[in-house]
C-alpha cells in the first residue's frame, strides 16, 4: 500500500474500504508482537520504522514485514505531535483471529457479553476494552453507530488490550434479542449488583453516555435492572466507571 493511502487509515471510511487499521508507538506494537507471536497471519501486519529503530524490530517474536522509512515519510502518516519511529498496519481480520484464538485457549468457561449501544467516547471506549480485557473471559458487543473500535484514540487508550479481546461490530439490538435468553442494565432503581443472581445473566446492556439503553429494550421481561449502590449524593456514573464496576462484580 502506498504512503499516502495508508495515512488515510486514519479516517474510518478507509479503514472500512482497506480493512486495516494503524497501530503507533512502542509499547503498542510490543502489546501487538505479544498477541500474534504464534499467528500465521503476523506476515499480514507491515511495520513502518525510521532507520533509528531497526533494533526495535530485531527483538520482536512475530514475523511483520518491515518497511523503513525516513524521518519526513514517518511524520506524514503518523497522528501524533512526537511520532516515535514506530507504527503498524494491521489487518482487522488478523485482530479476530488474535482474539478469538485468546478466548478459546485461556478459558473454559463460557465467556460473559458486554453490550454498548451507541457509545460515542473513545477514550470510554479504550477504557472499557482495557478493563474487560484484564479480567478475561468477556466479549464486547457494539452496536451500530458507535464509536470505531479501530480509531487511533480507543486504541491509544485501551493500551493494547484491543489485541486480546473478542469484538463483535454493527450489533443491532433487534439481532442481539434473538441471541441470549436473559439481560441485565444498570437502573437506580434495581436490585444491587453485590447480589448473587448478577453473575448469572448472559448479556449485559449498556447505553449511550447521553440517552442510556432504549427504553423499550428496558421493559422487555428478559431484562432485569440492578445498580450500583453508592452515596446517593449524586444519580450517575461515568459509562466506562460503571462497565468497570460490573466487570469486577461480575468477575469476582
Amino acid at each position: 500500500m502506498k504512503l499516502d493511502e495508508v495515512k488515510k487509515l486514519h479516517q474510518k471510511k478507509y479503514r472500512n474500504q482497506h480493512q486495516c487499521y494503524l497501530v503507533e508507538g512502542e509499547h503498542l506494537v510490543l502489546e501487538l508482537d505479544k498477541a500474534m507471536s504464534d499467528n500465521e497471519l503476523a506476515n499480514a501486519v507491515t511495520l513502518y520504522i525510521t532507520q533509528d529503530n531497526q533494533d526495535f524490530v530485531k527483538g520482536l517474536n512475530s514475523k511483520f514485514k518491515t518497511v523503513v522509512l525516513n524521518q519526513k515519510q514517518m511524520a506524514n502518516i503518523s497522528d501524533t505531535k512526537t511520532p516515535q519511529g514506530i507504527i503498524a498496519m494491521v489487518p482487522m481480520s488478523s485482530h479476530v483471529n488474535v482474539s478469538q484464538k485468546n478466548t478459546a485457549t485461556t478459558n473454559s468457561q463460557p465467556p460473559k457479553y458486554i453490550y454498548l449501544h451507541e457509545i460515542q467516547d473513545p477514550g470510554n471506549l479504550g477504557t472499557i476494552i482495557r478493563t474487560l480485557a484484564w479480567f478475561g473471559n468477556f466479549t464486547l458487543l457494539l452496536s451500530p453507530n458507535s464509536v470505531d473500535p479501530f480509531n487511533s484514540k480507543v486504541v491509544r487508550a485501551s493500551m493494547g488490550a484491543i489485541f486480546h479481546l473478542p469484538i463483535e461490530l454493527e450489533v443491532g439490538l433487534s439481532s442481539l434479542l434473538t441471541r441470549f435468553n436473559n439481560y441485565a442494565y444498570l437502573d437506580l432503581a434495581g436490585d444491587s449488583i453485590t447480589s448473587p443472581e448478577f453473575k448469572a445473566f448472559d448479556c449485559y446492556l449498556f447505553g449511550n453516555e447521553a440517552r442510556g439503553i432504549p427504553s423499550s429494550i428496558c421493559s422487555l421481561d428478559s431484562t432485569s435492572a440492578f445498580t450500583i449502590e453508592g452515596s446517593g449524593k449524586i444519580d450517575s456514573l461515568n459509562l466506562s466507571s460503571a462497565v468497570n464496576i460490573c466487570a469486577f462484580a461480575i468477575s469476582s
